[in-house]
């Protein structure tokens, strides 16, 4: 009985950790939107401020494939392409996909992209 307790509790650990880590995501997701949204409401705004990237985070992640795809950040994603959402993978809330100046597409994983290596390529912007 008491192993089976353990088991149960153990599982359910894990399953709240997961719902937390989630709930965490959806909040961040949620103040980047208001962030651009408030910044797309002035057209052409221009970031304040620079810094470089010190270690890997998903707002890093997502910064990484903005500036990959020509981009400094999804504000200015979009402002050029005039778009309301980005397309996003559900499970992580990573871009998904991306259109260029040019129109190509770039398509990214679910996964992470930006090794520890390129972290410290990332430009973060502040406005």
């Amino acid at each position: 009985m008491g192993c089976l307790y353990r088991t149960i509790h153990s599982a359910l650990s894990l399953i709240v950790d997961r719902i937390s880590q989630k709930l965490e995501l959806l909040e961040r997701q949620e103040i980047i939107a208001n962030k651009a949204s408030v910044a797309m409401a002035t057209s052409d705004v221009k970031p304040k401020s620079i810094s470089r990237a010190k270690k890997w985070s998903e707002e890093i992640e997502n910064l990484y494939r903005f500036q990959q795809a020509g981009y400094r950040d999804e504000i200015e994603y979009k402002q050029v392409k005039q778009v309301a959402m980005v397309d996003r993978w559900p499970e992580t809330g990573y871009v998904k996909k991306l259109q260029r100046r040019d129109n190509t597409f770039y398509y990214y994983n679910k996964q992470r992209e930006c090794e520890d290596k390129e972290v410290h390529k990332v430009k973060v912007y502040a406005y």
